[in-house]
């Protein structure tokens, strides 16, 4: 095993955290940035889209400027339905897919310590995003390959990620095997508009469409491309939204299209647009699928937001 030297933080009573545990393996290589080390472990496994995995490095290496005010706006939105029972300072953390780590920044003042995971290049974006953070530790590794034993954690959590894994379900049952029995895990998968009407509908099947081409285009056409269609495409729907709120119309605000980014930034909605057409793996799912699956994974005590991002959803480990 890889023996860990202790970590010192100073916000924690104790001064210390000895909760961090060892690798069950040692990585395959360790880097050393300006901030911390890097652990790089393999990704390969048969539950894993090697092209998705480049092209979201690609992704977050782009978008690496989240400023606090947006990180800590967003945190707000995906955990509304935390308590201070699921994260506080004795909770030991695992962020499955950090991607730039602007959920693992957010939780690092309310958690004891978080371990951040990401099978890509973004990983980096997430060391320079976190900085001086003390009480986290980033690794390079898959959800197939993490090199934690099981029942380790008191709080797991995927945002965002399981969605563009082949195996969805799977999955989400190899990320509860890492929690602990009583501990929580949280998750977002993209829903599959199941409450919209015909309009929405045809308007997604449209978008679809325009992902599965836009998805395979090079690199630099790509991102091209969605920062045009979250011009053509996003804004009008944005624009609409918020002049519908300027003349106090909010329930018809809330009925437009993307309704979730009027109160977004550009920044984010250009990010969110490549994140949307720019890979060529997603599922979306139903609220009964999601409470399915994670009841299927021995998870109990499900909440589901009514709020958006749709759907994000907490339960307990039996």
């Amino acid at each position: 095993m890889y023996k860990l030297k202790p970590f010192i933080l100073p916000n924690s009573k104790k001064g210390f955290l000895n909760m961090v545990c060892e690798f069950l393996r040692f990585p395959d290589k360790i880097i050393r940035t300006k901030y911390r080390e890097i652990n790089l472990f393999d990704i390969d496994g048969k539950n894993i889209d090697k092209k998705v995995v480049g092209e979201f490095g690609e992704e977050w290496l782009k978008f690496t400027n989240h400023d606090d005010d947006l990180v800590e706006k967003g945190g707000r939105e995906y955990f509304d339905i935390l308590s201070d029972d699921m994260v506080n300072k004795t909770t030991y953390v695992l962020d499955i897919g950090c991607g730039t780590g602007r959920w693992t920044k957010y939780l690092t003042s309310k958690a004891g310590f978080i371990e951040a995971v990401d099978p890509s290049q973004a990983i980096f974006a997430a060391d320079e995003l976190l900085g001086n953070i003390k009480n986290v530790r980033l690794s390079q590794a898959s959800v197939e390959t993490l090199p934690f034993a099981d029942e380790t954690f008191d709080f797991v959590m995927s945002i965002g990620v399981l969605h563009h894994i082949p195996d969805t379900r799977q999955a989400l049952h190899d990320c509860v095997k890492k929690l602990k029995k009583g501990g929580f895990f949280f998750v977002y998968l993209y829903y599959n508009l199941e409450d919209r009407g015909p309009f929405y509908t045809v308007l997604f099947k449209i978008s679809d469409l325009i992902r599965r081409i836009v998805s395979r285009l090079p690199g630099k056409l790509k991102h091209f491309v969605c920062d045009l269609l979250a011009i053509v495409f996003y804004m009008p729907f944005v624009w609409a939204g918020r002049f519908c709120k300027l003349m106090g119309f909010n329930n018809l605000a809330k009925r437009m299209p993307l309704h979730g980014y009027q109160n977004r930034s550009f920044f984010m909605i250009r990010n969110d647009t490549l994140d949307r057409f720019g890979t060529r793996l997603e599922q979306r799912f139903s609220k009964e699928q999601i409470t399915e699956m994670m009841t299927s994974a021995g998870l109990t005590d499900i909440i589901i937001s009514p709020g958006i991002p749709l759907y994000h959803a907490v339960g307990k480990k039996t």
